[in-house]
């Protein structure tokens, strides 16, 4: 069955979440598709149920306000969807990137499909490339995703994404549009890819603006009490006023104490959360990935990368690409906007 879940391909190193087939440089988008999964279509059935007449027979009824969505391969279904529901094609989300991978110096690097064709996405590398104190760098990424089950609007996102580590980072404009930088079209409106492009045209702003936020947070260094309160506030959704901060550490760590030596079950509810958290402190204080660099130890983004570091290779998921989906579209990605937005209080 696993290969219902997902299919993916990719182009270079082995990316973090350690899924897909590897692919040559340069490879056309329809190897993309049959390796990444994505060589099928999307076809529609109007929905129809089963009655019994006043004689006991076996009639079909047609229900015309809904479709069923499936599988052009396998026939497999993927939803039930109104008729005014516009699907997008896996196809049309790699040939949003035809024009820039042959014009613009973009590179395709991952594509795939999960939860057996229900979401799919692809992410090329837009060429920017930055570095925080000589030796830590990011590179910028556009990922495009959509769903069919009702749990995403087709999205376009600008994404950094972390060298040493392979965290990645969805960037937002701060400011008069806080939606710059991301791109969302419900499926009631068809897919305009062009028209994505151009509301998509503030790259080199969104690119420069976050990495001069992520240079801030580079520059302002915490304390244990602040880092202590940070990942209470991250986690627990809790704000702590600068005098509640020496209580918070003290309590944090006597949180994480009392759930390491119980075993109630009322203790078991928050237990998630303790370990989060101890796991977090413990990568943010020397054993996260480039934990070392000094863009990065003691550091609000020291913080931030312990955050995304957690959400894409060690938060708790029942596979590779359960994570996946996560990190990027469900409960982890909510936790690094989070983890963000705390640490950006940080620098006021």
């Amino acid at each position: 069955m696993a290969h219902q879940i997902e299919q993916m391909a990719y182009v270079g190193e082995t990316p973090w979440h350690g899924l897909g087939n590897q692919l040559s440089q340069n490879q056309p988008l329809e190897v993309w598709a049959q390796q990444a999964g994505m060589d099928w279509r999307i076809e529609s059935s109007d929905v129809s149920y089963m009655a019994k007449n006043d004689r006991g027979q076996s009639i079909i009824m047609p229900y015309e306000e809904q479709r069923v969505l499936y599988r052009s391969d396998t026939h497999a279904p993927l939803s039930v969807v109104s008729q005014r529901y516009q699907e997008v094609q896996p196809m049309e989300i790699l040939n949003f990137y035809k024009d820039l991978t042959e014009k613009s110096g973009f590179e395709l690097e991952t594509a795939g499909v999960l939860k057996g064709g229900k979401k799919f996405w692809a992410l090329a590398k837009t060429g920017q490339t930055s570095a925080l104190k000589g030796k830590d760098v990011s590179n910028g990424y556009i990922l495009l995703a959509t769903a069919c089950d009702g749990t995403l609007a087709t999205t376009a996102q600008f994404t950094s994404i972390r060298v040493v580590c392979n965290n990645t980072l969805a960037i937002a404009l701060k400011g008069q549009n806080s939606s710059a930088g991301v791109v969302k079209v419900p499926h009631s409106t068809k897919f305009d890819a062009e028209k994505i492009k151009q509301q998509l045209g503030i790259s080199v702003r969104a690119w420069d603006e976050h990495m001069y936020e992520m240079k801030q947070l580079s520059q302002r260094k915490v304390t244990q009490t602040e880092a202590a309160a940070y990942f209470d506030t991250v986690f627990n959704n809790t704000s702590l006023s600068p005098m509640e901060q020496e209580d918070g550490i003290i309590q944090f760590y006597r949180n994480v104490a009392t759930q390491a030596n119980s075993a109630t079950k009322a203790d078991n509810k928050t237990e998630p959360n303790g370990r989060a958290m101890s796991k977090v402190m413990t990568m943010f204080n020397g054993h996260g990935r480039g934990a070392e660099l000094s863009s990065v130890k003691d550091t609000a983004y020291g913080l931030l990368c312990s955050i995304t570091e957690f959400c894409d290779h060690e938060r708790r998921a029942m596979s590779q690409d359960h994570r996946l989906d996560s990190a990027w579209f469900g409960a982890g990605a909510g936790l690094k906007q989070r983890g963000l937005e705390q640490a950006l209080r940080m620098l006021a």
